[in-house]
């Protein structure tokens, strides 16, 4: 089962980067790779907000995810539900950690790449590193920027 681990340290209060970052309606603003967000169903629960929503690429692939957010410990876990291809699965956890320079945001996804895929895993694997370090480093900009 491959892991892809990143972290990166944001200037800014961990509740404050985990209620950006876990508001899907932004991730076409936060993320490049998402041009369409859309929240299908959120429910509430006091501590936990479980929600189904659908994301679509700049290419008009679209496909559901489901999310729980952890609103004490500032914990988010995912996982890609419809269509899976190119992945057997992919789960995700967010972590943020309030830290002397602001926030500790970790990123672990597990997945298995579907054996239908033609690309090779370690081909997977370095562009799955490269885009999520990417990615963080992107969000990091914008919360620090204010944008």
């Amino acid at each position: 089962m491959p892991r892809i681990e990143n972290s990166v340290v944001i200037e800014a209060d961990a509740r404050s980067v985990f209620a950006i970052t876990n508001d899907i309606g932004r991730w076409p603003h936060l993320f490049d790779e998402y041009s369409h967000a859309k929240v299908v169903s959120e429910e509430r629960d006091g501590r936990w907000t479980e929600i189904l929503f659908e994301l679509t690429n700049p290419e008009g692939s679209t496909w559901s995810s489901w999310r729980l957010l952890d609103h004490r410990e500032l914990t988010a876990v995912a996982e890609r539900r419809d269509p899976l291809f190119p992945f057997r699965y992919m789960h995700l956890r967010w972590s943020y950690q309030q830290v002397p320079e602001g926030t500790l945001m970790t990123w672990v996804q597990d997945f298995e790449v579907d054996d239908a895929f033609d690309v090779p895993l370690p081909t997977v694997v370095e562009r799955m590193q490269l885009h999520t370090r990417q990615n963080q480093a992107g969000i990091k900009r914008k919360i620090e920027s204010g944008v």
